[in-house]
């Protein structure tokens, strides 16, 4: 392999491509709002394409409304050979290595509503810069490489919709019954120009895909709080979801004796407070959360009767994501068992932990160490397109650090000289996968 320690991406060109790109939906506070398949998404999409084309990349998009920019194997040989005329033997050779396999490297540009500019959108515009530099250089590659903007990585309809499509994982149940609602995605389809039927089609060979790699911002504290420049991601947690019901009476609000009471609202609490106290003490590396409650009757003046309450928990790894569950139902009864209560569990969904490749996480960390770069293994709590690749390709991913932590909020913030740090080390690991 030969060597491009030295190389480094354009980090005024990217800068400025960032900052057109957020202007796309943006929101007048520092953010944007560019939901899947709303007029600022698709706008957006319509100025990535021109980038693509007008940087000299082959545009592609399938059915599941994936875009991307190309770079093949046999144009860089042909950009080489006419800057080196000298060695166009050596090129025309080079040609017999063009392959279909392609080297992803990618995010999304997709947002939350009122989101902000980073999230998803630092990881296209770094993959196209990445591109960008390699075409200009002349390097020759062994594998084709692909910038790639996933579609509905957010899952304003569906949740990585673009990214399972490709790998062909996405199942038919996902659009009869899309956590966006039926109407919204039909509507987003057309918008968009996409049917069902087409966005199936979009999946490739796995022999033809060589890896994917993704450059995320953090969207925590962990990487700001130490000052470390990379994060080098070693899993994807996994995430379950139940509907969890506390059962009691209703009763008069005033005329029952708080011992007289089978309060469902007493056992959803303390099962709230419990659980985060179980996973602080004997769960350090997962989290737990319970985003709703919803009352019945839900009334000042009624005692609850019922309380659903959503639970959510994540784990970076299988075993302890098991012993968690388990732990987190057992909590649940007895909450309920204090306050006289019943209790119904409702499972959701679950998608399992996925692992880093091991290899790409090295090739991470050496390409920190040649830039001088501090870095560190660090879990993903979020979930990203690269959760659709696992055991198809190798995937690899870095974050860089968040200011304060935040992220889907206007107050999203990375300072540009991690960004531009973390597309270096994407450059510099995808040419050591691809050369």
């Amino acid at each position: 392999m030969t060597s491009f320690s030295t190389l480094r991406v354009n980090a005024d060109r990217m800068q400025d491509t960032f900052i057109h790109l957020a202007l796309f939906g943006a929101t007048g506070d520092g953010g944007v709002s560019r939901v899947t398949f709303s007029e600022a998404h698709l706008a957006a999409r319509k100025w990535f394409r021109a980038e693509i084309e007008n940087s000299g990349f082959e545009f592609h998009t399938d059915g599941a409304g994936n875009h991307s920019a190309v770079l093949p194997v046999s144009v860089i040989a042909r950009a080489a050979a006419r800057s080196n005329p000298q060695h166009d033997k050596e090129i025309a050779s080079q040609k017999t290595l063009a392959t279909t396999s392609r080297l992803l490297l990618g995010s999304h540009l997709d947002s939350v509503p009122n989101g902000g500019r980073f999230d998803g959108a630092l990881g296209v515009i770094a993959a196209l810069e990445v591109l960008r530099t390699v075409k200009e250089n002349g390097i020759k590659l062994k594998v084709n490489l692909e910038a790639i903007d996933f579609t509905d990585e957010e899952g304003t309809l569906v949740g990585l919709l673009g990214s399972a499509a490709l790998a062909g994982r996405l199942h038919p149940e996902a659009l009869k019954n899309p956590r966006g609602g039926r109407q919204n995605l039909v509507e987003g389809l057309n918008r968009a120009g996409l049917s069902e039927e087409d966005i199936f089609k979009a999946a490739r060979p796995k022999k033809t895909l060589a890896g994917y790699l993704e450059l995320h911002i953090e969207q925590g504290k962990r990487l700001e709080r130490a000052g470390i420049n990379i994060g080098v991601i070693s899993a994807i947690v996994g995430i379950r979801s139940y509907r969890l019901s506390f059962i009691g009476r209703a009763d008069h609000a005033g005329s029952t004796l708080m011992t007289d009471r089978a309060d469902a609202s007493l056992g959803a609490s303390a099962f709230t407070l419990a659980a985060r106290d179980l996973v602080v003490e004997d769960f350090p590396n997962c989290v737990v959360n319970v985003g709703k409650m919803e009352f019945t009757p839900g009334a000042f003046n009624i005692v609850p009767a019922r309380v659903d309450l959503s639970l959510e928990f994540r784990s970076p790894d299988e075993n302890e994501f098991e012993r968690l569950d388990a732990a987190l139902m057992v909590c649940a009864k007895e909450q309920a068992a204090r306050f006289g209560l019943e209790l119904e569990t409702e499972f959701f969904e679950k998608h399992v932990p996925n692992l880093m490749s091991a290899e790409i996480q090295k090739v991470f960390a050496d390409s920190c160490d040649d830039l001088k770069l501090t870095h560190t293994s660090l879990a993903s709590g979020a979930i990203h397109d690269g959760q659709s690749f696992d055991g198809i390709c190798p995937i690899g991913m870095i974050f860089v650090p968040s200011l304060n932590g935040a992220s889907h909020a206007p107050r999203e913030f990375t300072k540009w000289d991690d960004c531009v740090n973390g597309a270096n080390i994407l450059l510099q690991t995808a040419l050591r996968l691809a050369t």
